[in-house]
């Protein structure tokens, strides 16, 4: 069974209406993105941040999967399909796939402030005073700027193995996500599925590079067709 990884970005979960990370004028839901997704942001204003992502897991019980999900999720019919995801939705999980790597975190999520490894889900508001087990306050499980990507080494294994590449709403601008391509074995065959692709200088690399420019309900759901057949 061929090896299938599938790299995710902001623009399939845009089309299920969750906001793309930045705005054109730079801000995130109107705040700069430091003040609600950095430590300094944290330890300057908690409540702020924890308000921040609690209007987040709101608006995530509003949405659903689109077709670009629910095509990822059919070629476990035929192929080992890993999803590596930049998006800290459920929106894969709710499709159906099975095998996710999120790199930035989970908004259903929280881990103590105290001891990383303390991670619960949640899917209701987070508030100060909520405390983990440790007795630390409860912080969203979310990969901030400046800080580590813990699940980065399993992707990079996982995508060395693939087959096949699917690179889906990404600018493949933000890094370490966007040096995982350059960790494709030779004569792995890459698709770029995005309505404005940004061929970045691990892209332009690549000589088995196929680019679709569409948006990903119509691109993915057209490429999952081909490669069922």
């Amino acid at each position: 069974m061929q090896k299938i990884v599938i790299l995710t970005g902001a623009g399939i979960s845009a089309e299920s209406g969750i906001s793309t990370f930045r705005d054109a004028d730079g801000l995130w839901e109107g705040h700069d993105v430091m003040q609600v997704a950095s430590p300094q942001g944290w330890h300057q204003n908690q409540a702020l941040v924890l308000d921040f992502y609690n209007q987040r897991r709101r608006q995530l019980k509003t949405v659903n999967p689109n077709d670009a999900h629910i095509a990822i999720q059919k070629l476990e019919d035929t192929y080992d399909v890993t999803v590596i995801t930049q998006n800290v939705d459920d929106l894969h999980e709710r499709a159906g796939s099975t095998d996710i790597i999120h790199l930035h975190g989970e908004l259903n999520k929280v881990r103590s402030t105290g001891n990383s490894a303390l991670v619960y889900d949640w899917t209701e508001d987070l508030n100060l005073g909520d405390q983990a087990t440790d007795g630390f306050q409860l912080r969203p499980h979310i990969v901030w700027f400046g800080e580590m990507v813990p699940m980065l080494e399993p992707a990079i294994a996982i995508t060395a193995q693939a087959d096949i590449i699917m690179i889906i709403g990404t600018s493949l601008q933000v890094y370490p996500a966007a040096s995982l391509v350059g960790y494709a074995k030779l004569g792995a065959k890459i698709y770029y599925i995005d309505p404005k692709p940004h061929i970045s200088h691990e892209l332009s690399r690549l000589p088995q590079l196929k680019i679709i420019a569409d948006k990903a309900t119509t691109g993915v759901s057209q490429l999952v067709r081909e490669l069922m057949v």
